[in-house]
Order: C-alpha cells, then sequence, then structure tokens
C-alpha cells in the first residue's frame, strides 16, 4: 500500500515518501528484496494516481519478483486501497505498508501461521493502533487512543484472507475506510495471531528516517571505490562511490556513506551515520553529523549541520549553522500542519526541502522545517518554520558606537 499523500512527511513529500533515496536506493526497494527472501514472488502495489512509485521502480531491478500496479484513484484509506487491488489477490494476501520497513525475518513470522499480523511492543503507544491482546490472539484494536489497552501497536503488516473484503464497514472519523475495520471484523470471526516484530520502522515524519538509516548503516561493509588524497583520513566503516574525492586534510568517521561524484573538503569532517547522495559537495572546514545530505546540494565552506536533512539541490552558504540541542535538554518538538509534535529526539536539528537556498551566516534552530525552493537571506536566524517558495530574510540591527581617537 503506497498511495498515500504522505503529508506529516512535509517537507520531503514532493514525492510518495517511500521513494526517499538511502545510500542511492529509493526506500521501498530494501522491504520489497525482504519479501523475496521471505518466498514472495509477486507484489502488487497500490500507488497514486501521479505513478511515481512506477515511475521510480522501473529504474530498479528485481530479479525474480513479478511487480504489478494499480492506482486507488481516491485517497479514501488504507481499507479502500486494499479493495481497489482485490481483482488482482489470490485466497491468501500479505498486506505491508509500502512506506515502512520490514526485515525479511519479520515478514516470514507473519507468513508461518495465517491469520496473522505483525505488532511491537513501544514505550508511547498513543500515535498508533494499539491491539488488544488475549494470549498471543487479537482481541480488538483501538485506534490512537489516550489510555492505550496495552503497548503494543500495529505494525501494518498483515496475513489475511481475501473474503474478509466482502464485509460492509463504514467510514472513519477521518471520513476514510480503514483497513483496521477489517481485521476487527476477522478477529471476531477467527483466531488472529500476533507476532512481535524487531525489525519493522515506521515512516510517518520526516525525522523517522534517522531509525531507518541508522539500521541500514550499521550492515554497511567497508568499501573505497573514489580517491582519497594524501593526509585525508577514513576511519572505521565508510562506503566512498566511484568518481568521488576525498580532498587533503578531511577527516572522515564511519558508519559513513558517500555517492558518486561528490567532492569532500579540502578539511572537511564527515562524522558517523552521515550519508551523503551523488554529486554533492562539501566544503572547506565544513562539519557534518549524523545527517542525511542529499543529491546535488552543495554546502559551502565554515558550516555546521547536525541531526539534519538537506533534501535535493540545496545551496547553503558560507557559515550556514544549525542547532540540533535545546538548552534545556528537553526532546525537540517541530510544527507539523499546526501540531507541534514530540519528535522523542534529543538532538534534531533541521528538515529542508528540495532547492533551498541559504546566504552567508545563517542560523537555523532545531526542528526547524523549510519548505522546498525557499531562499532565506545572510545573517538570518531561522527560529520558526519557513513555507515552501518563500524569501526570508531576519532584521539586521546595526549600530554604531562613536568615540574620540
Amino acid at each position: 500500500m503506497a498511495a498515500g499523500r504522505s503529508t506529516r512527511f512535509w517537507p520531503l513529500n514532493e514525492k510518495h515518501k517511500s521513494l526517499f533515496r538511502i545510500m542511492g536506493r529509493p526506500l521501498i526497494s530494501f522491504s520489497l528484496e525482504n519479501l523475496k527472501r521471505a518466498g514472495i514472488k509477486e507484489v502488487i502495489i497500490v500507488q497514486s494516481p501521479n505513478k511515481d512509485i512506477e515511475r521510480e521502480l522501473k529504474k530498479e531491478k528485481f530479479p525474480g519478483l513479478k511487480i504489478k500496479y494499480v492506482v486507488q484513484k481516491v485517497p479514501l484509506g488504507t481499507g479502500h486501497a486494499l479493495k481497489t487491488a482485490q481483482a488482482y489477490l489470490k485466497e491468501r494476501v500479505l498486506v505491508i505498508n509500502g512506506d515502512d520497513y520490514y526485515g525479511a525475518g519479520e515478514i516470514k513470522k507473519v507468513l508461518s501461521h495465517f491469520p496473522s499480523m505483525l505488532v511491537k511492543e513501544v514505550k508511547a503507544p498513543f500515535a498508533f493502533g494499539v491491539i488488544v491482546p488475549e494470549k498471543k490472539y487479537v482481541r480488538d484494536i483501538t485506534e490512537k487512543s489516550k489510555n492505550p489497552p496495552s503497548n503494543l501497536v500495529n505494525a501494518g503488516c498483515y496475513f489475511i484472507p481475501k473474503s474478509i473484503l466482502r464485509e460492509k464497514i463504514k467510514e472513519s472519523s477521518r471520513r476514510e475506510y480503514e483497513i483496521t475495520d477489517y481485521l476487527r471484523l476477522l478477529a471476531k470471526k477467527e483466531k488472529l495471531v500476533f507476532f512481535k516484530a524487531k525489525e519493522w520502522f515506521p515512516l510517518s515524519f520526516s525525522w523517522d528516517l534517522f531509525v531507518i538509516k541508522e539500521f541500514l548503516m550499521l550492515r554497511l561493509k567497508k568499501g573505497i571505490k573514489g580517491r582519497v588524497e594524501k593526509n585525508a583520513q577514513i576511519k572505521g566503516t565508510v562506503f566512498i562511490q566511484e568518481g568521488t574525492v576525498i580532498k587533503s586534510g578531511s577527516y572522515i568517521e564511519g558508519p559513513v556513506y558517500i555517492g558518486k561524484n561528490c567532492q569532500i573538503g579540502p578539511n572537511a569532517y564527515i562524522r558517523p551515520f552521515s550519508l551523503i547522495e551523488d554529486n554533492c559537495r562539501i566544503g572547506q572546514a565544513t562539519e557534518i553529523k549524523n545527517s542525511i545530505i542529499c543529491s546535488h546540494t552543495k554546502i559551502a565552506h565554515l558550516s555546521y549541520l547536525a541531526g539534519s536533512i538537506v533534501c535535493g539541490d540545496c545551496n547553503l552558504g558560507a557559515g550556514t549553522i544549525v542547532a540540533n540541542l535545546r538548552f534545556d535538554q528537553q526532546n525537540v518538538k517541530a510544527l507539523i500542519k499546526g501540531e507541534r509534535i514530540d519528535t522523542q529526539r534529543k538532538k534534531f536539528g533541521a528538515v529542508l526541502g528540495r532547492g533551498v537556498q541559504t546566504g552567508i551566516n545563517v542560523s537555523i534552530m532545531p526542528g526547524v522545517l523549510i519548505g522546498k525552493g525557499a531562499i532565506i537571506g545572510p545573517q538570518t536566524l531561522v527560529n520558526e518554520n519557513i513555507e515552501e517558495d518563500t524569501i526570508f530574510y531576519g532584521k539586521a540591527i546595526n549600530s554604531k558606537i562613536k568615540r574620540k581617537i
């Protein structure tokens, strides 16, 4: 299921969030590979009318996996998405969210018993659908309750009968048809087993990318295909693609991934869990820490980014600084659709959409989200979200002190 509008993923939602690239690949490709490892041979992807999933995945190769695409013309919820594909389904159906990461082992667990679903124990279940367990079975599912009946949340992976789609369900409070309503009906008719997941990482907000990125980068293998100049130092697990040059004086601590045709340095400092995609330039004396830098981005000299995501085609002027820690040491919060959301991260910088430009000496505060195409003037402090295609200037205060010489 990959037909949603990804509104909570702003400002990175130009495409469906499952198409965000990690280490040169769209996220959905990792789950497709894991489906294949789990023994799946045929996949039906429900996408939106713009068919961005289909366009992107046709550039990738998945030998041994037959993929068919179905369009959900109107986004009427997960239950409606599943019904859109009804004509192509066999009697036993494995259903997963296209924008989440599922390990092959988790998929195999669910496939081991019919019918079944995947859940995960979490500390803060308030933002998820939560199951009401009865031994190893699902008795009921509640949606985003203020008083959750358990800490077992719905992981969006189900092995269910196609026949359940014959049941009639009503619109939810969001005016959508939810797959969880089908699951409730199934749980009343049959014993719906649940399995606890370890390698499931949901992708709702942009900052959820950090968890997925870190998981994948811990499995990164070392490889230096580019050119490393004399006096540059590479420590730990670092993978550098072809055509990239690491200039003299640069220091890279793995795990780090650097894509094709990049220029790093001279004297750049790339710290652990940094991911730099193709055709990027990281300038002199710039420091990058635990960040995702998308393709065709330039970050000029004397800049600092930590815990941040910079979408493609951005150009950050010299002295651009992104803060990632609050003075009070509390979790960083971000404003999404008028609601201030706790990111659950003590260190989190900013998220910049595609084509953002900053002038010299721009400072960006923790948790700020900047829309695509925004231009930020020099010597500006950014402590609020900036909408896309906006020119944003701070108020410069100039003062003179006269004195006799």
